[in-house]
């Protein structure tokens, strides 16, 4: 964590006294408020707040400090009024030795850096601010979860409904039903904390979910027609995306209406934070899905137990999942490229398991070996309402490949058992350690917005909550990057070949690595350690 201190030079800038507070205000554009950041740039010019469409808010300071911070009801409404934050009465934080964040604290993206390291990138530190800009009897939230389910929908419901309601007295809180759509479909829940008792404890979303219907005017209008200031985006990328647009428009009518988006996703694909949340209750449960079908191998002849896990794009909990089992004998992800005939391939190795120890357990994700899917079954790219390619059922395909195979080919009798337990798994209440998370990124969401940030998601980066810009997590996905230690871990654990040699793996995702938490080193063709680009450590 990082502070930016009163001496800073800002995109060259120097600041004077003038435009510095004490470090207990609340100025969200403390001692840059007469400027505007050009985009994804360290020069600033003197122009005024406009509500012209959004650029990144881009802050430069010594020895390479970049700070990516977020929007702020400040930057295109002038002259807004603040408050004395409740939260300085209330009986529940008298013992917190500091109630309030200082307004210069950010959170490094990169913790472990080279001695000549520059301090990199930094994102705004989440939390209550001394003042806010909005009184308790003014807000009008609402809440709505867009996409699939996910464990911790209820309870991030819950949180973001009672920090309102005990934290800064607020009354009127709306759930929009049924996702986007809701907006301009459906009727509205009214949430209390009543009302909200208790959902943590059950799976799915009080205020139901759907995908698609986005219309951003639609949407907006309904903001705007309902007297809505505060709106909560519970989804994934797609959502988040749809997000930012909301914000955009809100931003370029003038409304003031603080927009944030709170990461949902069960595949953990979302960039930057540390993990999603309902994803550690989703390798949980992953496992007892894993337990039944090494049970089944186990007491069978010849038997394979065949367990598909979701990862359209990222393998994160089938890797997550075959790690902490340690029952599983393969894990085919969609970052790692399998074959299945042929020398090294994986008809090879499972003969070779079988003979071996007499059974044997796969693990794939969803999104694995879809190429050979959509080859084999001459597949169409159809889409479902979210706009994502609809997969072929790639746990089905290979059981009846596999099957086909050893009767074909061998004169080895084989039973194969398949169990497919995804909605299981994302209708389940979320656990305890996702419970606390999502009490975490609710409450930052609710003190962000009761400090004027808007257009940004909140997250943890290496366990410290922050707001992101929207454009951070929607312009990549998070993915299993197969030459780091993590994968080696669990191909350690398995015991299964990589299908692939090193030097094909390195360029096949060359293109497409991001960038690692450690200023890392590569691995060049000719299996020498270099410098010159570098791979995401997964940890």
């Amino acid at each position: 964590m990082h502070s930016i201190t009163n001496k800073s030079t800002v995109s060259g800038i120097k600041l004077s006294s003038d435009n510095t507070r004490n470090r207990k205000t609340d100025n969200p554009n403390r001692g840059k408020s007469k400027f505007k950041v050009s985009p994804r740039s360290s020069i600033m010019s003197p122009t005024p707040a406009t509500t012209a469409l959004p650029q990144p808010k881009v802050v430069t300071g010594d020895h390479g400090y970049v700070l990516e911070d977020v929007p702020h009801l400040s930057d295109y409404i002038p002259d807004l009024p603040t408050y004395p934050n409740p939260l300085q009465d209330n009986p529940a934080y008298a013992v917190v030795k500091q109630y309030f964040v200082d307004m210069d604290d950010t959170i490094a993206q990169k913790i472990v850096v080279h001695a000549n390291s520059p301090r990199g990138r930094h994102f705004r530190r989440a939390g209550p601010r001394q003042k806010v800009y909005f009184k308790s009897d003014e807000v009008h939230a609402c809440i709505v979860t867009c996409g699939g389910l996910c464990p911790g929908l209820n309870t991030v419901i819950r949180e973001i409904v009672c920090s309102l309601h005990d934290m800064y007295g607020v009354t009127r809180i709306e759930g929009i039903e049924g996702g986007y759509r809701g907006f301009y479909s459906r009727n509205t829940i009214q949430l209390t904390p009543k009302v909200a008792n208790g959902i943590h404890k059950r799976g799915g979303t009080i205020i139901g979910t759907s995908r698609g219907g986005y219309d951003n005017k639609k949407i907006v209008n309904s903001i705007e027609d309902r007297g809505i200031n505060q709106v909560y985006i519970i989804g994934g990328d797609g959502t988040q995306k749809g997000a930012s647009a909301i914000y955009e428009e809100v931003r370029r009518r003038g409304l003031k209406v603080a927009v944030i988006g709170i990461p949902k996703t069960i595949d953990n694909d979302i960039p930057i934070i540390d993990k999603s949340f309902g994803f550690d209750t989703a390798v949980e449960e992953a496992q007892r899905a894993i337990n039944a079908a090494h049970v089944e191998a186990e007491s069978n002849e010849n038997c394979i137990g065949l367990v598909k896990l979701m990862g359209r794009n990222s393998g994160f909990i089938a890797m997550y999942a075959t790690l902490a089992s340690r029952d599983v004998d393969c894990c085919l992800i969609p970052e790692s490229p399998f074959y299945l005939e042929g020398p090294g391939g994986l008809f090879e190795y499972i003969e070779k398991r079988i003979k071996e120890n007499g059974h044997m357990v796969i693990v794939v994700a969803e999104g694995a070996g879809q190429e050979l899917v959509a080859e084999s079954l001459r597949a169409t790219n159809i889409k479902d309402a979210s706009g994502n390619k609809l997969l072929d059922d790639i746990g089905l395909w290979l059981s009846q490949k596999i099957k086909g195979h050893f009767k074909n080919r061998t004169d080895m009798e084989l039973n194969l058992k398949y169990i497919d337990p995804t909605y299981m798994i994302r209708a389940v209440p979320s656990n305890a350690s996702d419970n606390v998370y999502s009490t975490l990124l609710a409450q930052s969401a609710v003190h962000g917005a009761m400090a004027g940030y808007t257009g940004c998601t909140v997250g943890p980066v290496h366990g410290r909550e922050c707001y992101l810009p929207f454009y951070r997590i929607t312009e990549m996905q998070n993915k299993v990057v197969i030459t780091d230690r993590m994968w080696a871990r669990m191909l350690s654990s398995t015991n299964q070949p990589s299908f692939l040699n090193t030097k094909d793996i390195i360029e096949s995702i060359m293109d497409e690595a991001p960038p690692t938490q450690l200023l890392d080193d590569q691995v060049a063709d000719n299996g020498v350690v270099n410098k010159e680009t570098t791979f995401r450590e997964v940890e």
